[in-house]
């Protein structure tokens, strides 16, 4: 039975690999599934045993990605650590293929919109940038406008080749974070 389950682990993960690289080198609507049983070398039956249509395997792969990430945030809020275990950055290094092929495709504007959505999702559960008034903004915005941020900073680092290390990247990110949360407006002072 684990041999079975190995082949299939095996499988899966030829067949998610190719299509990485598939969504690196070409638009997502000109993939076929044919594409990718290419070059997974597998055939298309293997591709359909697992997956509906290649707009599955995406929300697969995207879900799986948005899960791990969600795990390193509850294991952090676990301990009560936020620099505890891996930061995202270093994840997104580890996984540089897939995010620099969603980030950079044309094809993958729902993965954005779903990665967008989860960092709001943090943002809104663990940050304290929502915790007071910001001059009357409504928290909507707030997170937006982070939200927003933030991605646009993680792309940015794909498409430039991730110019600076994964730990100097948390850094800068968290210090931007701190020195907003210290503006008087943003802490309830208005006399600043």
């Amino acid at each position: 039975m684990s041999t079975v389950d190995r082949r299939i682990l095996r499988s899966q993960e030829a067949i998610k690999k190719a299509f990485i690289e598939l969504m690196s080198e070409k638009n997502f609507d000109h993939i076929t599934i044919q594409d990718i049983a290419d070059r997974a070398n597998v055939n298309r039956r293997t591709i359909y045993l697992h997956y509906l249509d290649k707009f599955d395997l995406l929300d697969k792969l995207i879900e799986e990605h948005i899960n791990e990430l969600r795990e390193m945030c509850e294991s952090a809020a676990e301990t009560d650590d936020l620099n505890a275990g891996v930061s995202w950055f270093e994840y997104f290094e580890r996984h540089y293929s897939f995010f620099s092929a969603m980030l950079a495709s044309k094809g993958a504007p729902f993965f954005r919109c779903r990665f967008l959505e989860f960092v709001i999702e943090d943002i809104k559960n663990g940050w304290n940038i929502t915790k007071g008034k910001f001059r009357g903004l409504s928290e909507d915005v707030i997170l937006q406008f982070f939200g927003t941020a933030y991605v646009g900073a993680v792309e940015w680092w794909f498409k430039n080749e991730m110019p600076y290390p994964p730990h100097v990247m948390e850094e800068q990110v968290g210090i931007l974070l701190e020195s907003i949360e210290k503006l008087p407006q943003f802490n309830g002072d208005e006399s600043g």
